[in-house]
């Protein structure tokens, strides 16, 4: 016994010095503080403050590469910043939980609360960067609060549930601290906090809405697969390899961006420039800062368009290719539109592409171009989906078989009821996407590269999604996870009472081992008392 309690004052010294860098175990006149109280509280709402970036964070990795893309064109220097976040995220993480579950082990212990200021410092420092990160997300990236919105429609059933259960396991160091506070006030706004925060999640299923919560009869149909500047995760972007790969995943549309070269030939590339995809600056270092569309077509195909993927690995997907896809992908050329249009009628599969740049004073000259050469080229003209918006009405009168998608949302004063639209998809609600679907408009969403996100867009209904991991999303035959609601209702139910049980278990029998150490402590002083007089006498 005497061992068992040796170690149990070990442990408590060790929690304790890792806590506030002080050796010790129950010494006398260090107590639990008011301002070490508040630094606590602190602490906690830092912890909170922390998971909530990372829930961001992990959002965010859907569009990740549509940032690495534009610091590259700010910095001309490719790095996979998503690495340098979520290292960063994580550190903060499991610094501030890891101290967090310091403080309630010694709650628990009845050791004293008082922080180090080196812990202190980093708390602030801890809460400096993420509120700077908070920022410049609202700065620069603003429609990933949207896409946090509709992540909660994925998440909110088990986040409630996580939730309820976090709050359930803190009932015991919060009725711990509820029975050793003496001050009335502050153990009853104690546990008004407490209480009405756990009976706030009780109820926060009222708010969370899915469409993913419904029968599995009511489930639409798998949205089809568009392939984001072909298969990009498995082949560099624009390339024949590329769209082939897309082809074998089954996507029904190629999704490409068309630019044209200073001799009148369509060709493949996103960017204006040539930096991020080719290796421009090798074979032509004095034209390397120059337009795409400042090269010939010749001069163009001199140019190495794959081995990029190889050394800058944008989805951290070079390394599974086999040795014969890497030489293939080395390989690669700037590809013309001409060759993407018999590739894609070979296999009988559509195109959609931007003419860019929208700006150029020739634009009009742009699109005839383009035209022209579509026409040339032998394919069904039903294949072509046409979205430019600019000179669209004279493009119809050439060739009125082009399918029309709108890159807008449909408006009550339109003159032409569009049948298609193409749009990010944080720009359409669930609610929206059904009245599309009931109204027979076809609603495309881009991009779409996350199991979870590609999810609530086929449980709400969209009819086909732009991806860049086409091999991913062509795996799944349903969605993540679907509930009938009336199964979500009872879990629900269920989670709720028995947290409720196990929060008043945890306060009663705290109660109980409080009455008992206080009945224990005044018999052992009146033996005290009784030893004393008896010596003193």
């Amino acid at each position: 016994m005497a061992k068992d309690g040796h170690c149990g004052k070990l442990c408590a010294s060790c929690l304790f010095c890792l806590y506030s860098c002080r050796w010790g175990h129950n010494k006398k006149g260090l107590a639990t503080s008011k301002c070490d109280c508040a630094w606590v509280f602190f602490l906690f709402c830092i912890c909170l403050f922390t998971l909530a970036w990372l829930y961001v964070a992990l959002i965010t990795l859907n569009d990740f590469h549509n940032l690495n893309e534009f610091l590259f064109r700010k910095t001309e220097w490719w790095l996979d910043w998503s690495v340098v976040m979520l290292s960063g995220t994580a550190t903060l993480v499991t610094y501030s939980s890891l101290l967090l579950v310091l403080a309630l082990c010694l709650q628990l212990c009845r050791q004293p609360l008082t922080l180090h200021w080196l812990h202190k410092g980093l708390l602030i420092l801890t809460a400096l960067v993420v509120a700077a990160a908070f920022v410049g997300l609202e700065i620069q990236w603003a429609e990933q609060w949207e896409s946090a919105s509709i992540s909660l429609q994925a998440t909110g059933p088990f986040l409630h549930i996580g939730a309820v259960v976090g709050m359930t396991l803190l009932a015991w160091p919060v009725a711990s601290c509820f029975y050793r506070t003496s001050h009335t006030a502050l153990r009853t706004l104690l546990l008004l906090l407490y209480l009405g925060s756990v009976f706030a999640l009780y109820l926060a299923p009222l708010g969370i809405t899915s469409p993913c919560l419904l029968e599995q009869s009511q489930l639409p149909p798998k949205p089809a697969l568009f392939g984001h500047r072909g298969a990009p995760m498995l082949a560099p972007e624009n390339t024949l390899m590329s769209f082939q790969k897309a082809v074998n995943c089954g996507v029904s549309v190629l999704e490409t961006d068309v630019l044209v070269s200073a001799d009148g030939v369509p060709f493949l590339m996103h960017d204006e420039k040539l930096t991020r995809t080719t290796n421009v600056q090798d074979a032509f270092p004095a034209f390397s800062h120059f337009n795409a569309t400042s090269f010939n077509w010749t001069q163009l195909q001199q140019l190495d368009a794959g081995s990029w993927f190889l050394q800058k690995s944008p989805f951290r997907t070079a390394r599974s290719l086999s040795g014969e896809e890497q030489a293939l992908a080395r390989a690669q050329r700037v590809l013309s539109l001409q060759r993407l249009l018999a590739e894609a009628g070979k296999h009988n599969v559509s195109v959609m592409f931007d003419l860019r740049p929208e700006e150029d004073p020739h634009y009009e000259h742009l699109v005839n171009v383009t035209v022209e050469t579509i026409l040339q080229s032998g394919i069904a003209p039903e294949l072509i989906l046409w979205l430019p918006d600019r000179f669209r009405d004279q493009v119809k009168q050439r060739e009125p078989r082009f399918q029309q998608i709108f890159g807008r949302k449909r408006l009550h004063n339109d003159t032409e009821w569009p049948l298609r639209i193409n749009l990010p998809y944080q720009n359409l609600s669930s609610t929206e996407i059904r009245e599309y679907r009931r109204d027979n408009v076809s609603v495309n969403l881009y991009v779409v590269n996350t199991p979870w996100l590609f999810s609530i867009l086929w449980c709400a209904g969209t009819s086909s999604v732009t991806t860049n991991a086409c091999q991913v999303l062509h795996r799944m035959e349903r969605p993540l996870w679907l509930l009938p609601p009336a199964t979500y209702q009872m879990i629900w139910i269920v989670t709720d009472c028995v947290s409720f049980l196990l929060i008043c278990w945890a306060f009663l029998l705290l109660k109980k081992w409080s009455r008992r150490k206080e009945s224990a402590g005044s018999d052992s002083d009146v033996l005290l008392t009784k030893i004393h007089s008896l010596l003193t006498e």
